[in-house]
């Protein structure tokens, strides 16, 4: 799916409507920087800076810059998309963050792959030859959570975590942003795959923050929150398997505590061990439930996925 990145720009129809949605807090040392580039990579786009209760200059850096400021008040990344993918209208959304980091030049072409390959999401898989550009762990969290959702729903993307991403506007339109925090990502990541939305993956340049300019990614406390919002997902969109497995486990359980008394029972006759027995008898119980919740919420999650795909085939596909 990933292709390199690409050389040159690639012509877009004038008619098109382009968005650049960039989140912002406290980034006063970056934002004019990004803001600058992404309207020097695409020209005839609208650049959006959506702040979220800034306490340095950003708001005026980045209206000096020439954005359109827009005011989040809820705390957090996702709340801040949120308001993002409701308040602007636009054909593409070329969303990234707001410290420069992300290669506003690979821009056109990120938004070309997805008008000629009529794609709903492009994202830009951050590659980077400069070991600062990545806090300490990013990189094996990025893998390790790249890995599991693989394991989990089938099918991934090389860098789940990236923030720059271009979407069609059925996508942003029909999705149902849930999340308040920095795995807003990971929620975008199952949201399309769970639709089985055509996707697209384009390697980018990932750059050192500009000095002043610090991460607001708490490495272990939001990667917990990340990993959380993974099997929260997993639980909601594969409760069949979800509770299939806890199933299992229980039942497992019960047939190696059940093993000896059956064995002592052939011998003897006898059943010394009663409350082991109830215990069985519980395990067996709650083994049934768990695999009879899951077979009902998986009926329930498919006709939400009904819903949710009428929704998203209500807009039309993006047009080149």
């Amino acid at each position: 799916m990933s292709t390199p990145s690409p050389s040159g720009k690639l012509p877009l129809p004038e008619a098109l409507r382009v968005a650049v949605l960039l989140p912002c807090y406290n980034e006063a040392a970056a934002i004019g920087q990004t803001v600058a580039q992404f309207a020097q990579a695409l020209p005839g786009a609208t650049v959006y800076v959506f702040d979220n209760n800034s306490s340095d200059d950003s708001v005026a850096v980045a209206e000096a810059a020439g954005a359109v400021v827009r005011h989040v008040r809820q705390q957090g990344k996702g709340h801040v998309v949120r308001r993002m993918f409701a308040d602007v209208d636009a054909d593409v959304y070329v969303m990234a963050d707001g410290d420069a980091t992300y290669e506003a030049a690979a821009a056109p072409a990120l938004v070309g792959l997805m008008l000629s390959d009529q794609l709903d999401m492009v994202v830009g898989a951050r590659k980077s030859e400069v070991e600062e550009a990545y806090r300490r762990g990013h990189r094996f969290g990025n893998r390790l959570l790249t890995g599991l959702l693989r394991r989990l729903f089938g099918r991934s993307f090389t860098d789940i975590l990236s923030g720059y991403r271009v979407f069609s506007r059925r996508f942003v339109k029909s999705f149902p942003v849930l999340s308040g925090g920095f795995e807003i990502e990971t929620e975008m990541s199952v949201h399309a795959l769970e639709l089985r939305m055509p996707v697209g993956e384009l390697v980018t340049a990932y750059a050192a923050r500009p000095e002043g300019s610090h991460s607001k990614l708490s490495t272990y406390r939001d990667g917990w929150r990340i990993l959380f919002m993974m099997i929260q997902l997993y639980r909601v969109e594969r409760p069949l398997s979800f509770f299939g497995i806890i199933g299992g486990l229980i039942a497992f359980v019960g047939i190696l505590l059940g093993i000896p008394v059956v064995a002592t029972y052939l011998e003897t006759g006898l059943v010394p061990r009663f409350p082991t027995v109830m215990g069985i008898v519980g395990m067996g119980l709650l083994a049934a439930l768990n695999f009879m919740t899951g077979l009902i919420l998986d009926t329930v999650t498919h006709g939400r996925q009904e819903v949710k795909r009428l929704a998203y085939l209500s807009y039309p596909a993006p047009q080149g």
